[in-house]
């Protein structure tokens, strides 16, 4: 019996044009950053807070990945920041040539940084590199203390984690340490980034993780 991968074909088409994306976004100094969280997990509101404490010290665009609809996208706008919205019409994950097609509808001249708000999703948004200079994961306390053990892909693969809602903690049955304990046994390189954009606990910290990278990406004047 033979086996034909067809991911292989479709991921390296997939990563040649990341990779242009991500050529494009150095020699423009942006830092790319891909939000990656289930539904409801606090990403657009994340982002939101996110935009609010980087407002006026740096140009923000979003790129809105959803199945359908344009929500996010007009909360955004409202916030004075520029957003494209990307509808993958039942495709569960973002993929590089969506994001080459929003690229061309901003203005890179004139960002520091861009934020990619993935499809809702644990486990696709993982495979395809869209040319961001990092992945990070949004993990909700509702959600349960569990999920890096059953998804221990998107764990593995983010350069930061965000625990949100933090707030809620006293509700729901999270075990903090033991979460932790398990994320950095995946990913020890990861932090992890306790928040919550209600009371804006822990955004300090989120923010300095940031700005350093941002700095970092910026094109010599």
């Amino acid at each position: 019996m033979k086996h034909i991968d067809i991911s292989r074909p479709i991921l390296d088409k997939n990563d040649r044009l990341a990779q242009s994306n991500k050529e494009l976004m150095t020699e423009k100094g942006i830092f790319v950053l891909d939000l990656m969280a289930s539904p409801g997990a606090g990403k657009t509101t994340t982002i939101l807070a996110t935009i609010e404490a980087l407002k006026g010290r740096y140009n923000i665009a979003v790129i809105e990945g959803d199945i359908a609809s344009n929500v996010d996208a007009l909360k955004i706008k409202e916030a004075g920041v520029p957003a494209i919205q990307i509808n993958t019409g039942g495709i569960c994950h973002l993929e590089s040539d969506m994001i080459r097609s929003a690229l061309d509808q901003l203005p890179l001249d004139d960002l520091d940084f861009i934020i990619v708000e993935n499809v809702g999703n644990l486990v696709c948004t993982t495979e395809f590199y869209l040319g961001e200079d990092a992945k990070v994961m949004i993990l909700s306390i509702p959600e349960g203390d569990d999920k890096p053990l059953k998804y221990p892909g998107i764990f593995q693969t983010s350069k930061a984690v965000i625990v949100s809602k933090m707030d809620t903690l006293p509700v729901f049955d999270f075990d903090m340490d033991q979460f932790t304990e398990t994320v950095r046994a995946l990913n020890p390189q990861a932090p992890i980034f306790p928040l919550s954009a209600k009371t804006g606990e822990g955004f300090d910290t989120w923010i300095d993780w940031l700005v350093e990278r941002i700095e970092a990406s910026k094109a010599p004047e």
